[in-house]
């Protein structure tokens, strides 16, 4: 196998990329500039480097909390619950929501052997606590049956703490990923939430 393959094969394993676009990639590649080749290889080994999950939430950041939850503007009282941290940047596209959030890092699914051990879903009740302050749960888990049965379970978890738990309306596709919707639709179905 050639270096070329190497490289075609290894951007084709990316998601939404395809035998055909990473060839694609691949000759675009060696007809740049070599210091464009060895700006995209500095930019892939500096997010690996430098990004890691926020200590509060989960989401991605460079230091040691988030942007959001360092944020005294953002309303600390609601909690929005995502499934990645992609889709924090989906919801916030849409400038509906001020509160903070926090990733699971997945949704439960048996099936593929993960379930509630598997998911920051610890860390997520214990931001609940007593003197937290927090008044509303809004659970954004993907419109899918997986992500129908994590909210599910996140609301059995959390009513009894006697926290308002809320889940996004409608309006997304039925096995959708919040990543790929569009702003509009996020923000109706934020603004269309609903007691579970």
């Amino acid at each position: 196998m050639s270096v070329i393959d190497d490289l075609a094969g290894e951007l084709a394993r990316l998601p939404g990329i395809g035998r055909k676009t990473a060839l694609r990639l691949t000759f675009h590649l060696l007809k740049a500039p070599p210091e464009e080749a060895q700006r995209l290889a500095r930019a892939i080994l500096a997010v690996r480097e430098r990004v890691r999950a926020c200590s509060r939430c989960g989401n991605l950041s460079e230091r040691e909390t988030c942007s959001i939850c360092e944020s005294p503007r953002r309303d600390a009282s609601t909690i929005c619950v995502v499934e990645e941290a992609s889709d924090i940047t989906a919801i916030e596209r849409t400038g509906e929501f001020r509160g903070t959030y926090h990733v699971l890092g997945g949704h439960l699914s048996p099936l593929d052997g993960v379930g509630p051990a598997e998911l920051n879903i610890e860390g997520l009740l214990s931001r609940l606590g007593p003197a937290a302050g927090i008044r509303e749960v809004v659970v954004a888990t993907n419109p899918s049956v997986e992500g129908e049965a994590t909210a599910l379970y996140l609301h059995k978890l959390i009513a009894p703490l006697g926290v308002r738990v809320t889940r996004i309306a409608r309006g997304l596709p039925v096995g959708g990923d919040l990543e790929y919707a569009d702003g509009v639709t996020i923000a109706e179905a934020l603004n269309a939430r609903r007691e579970m």
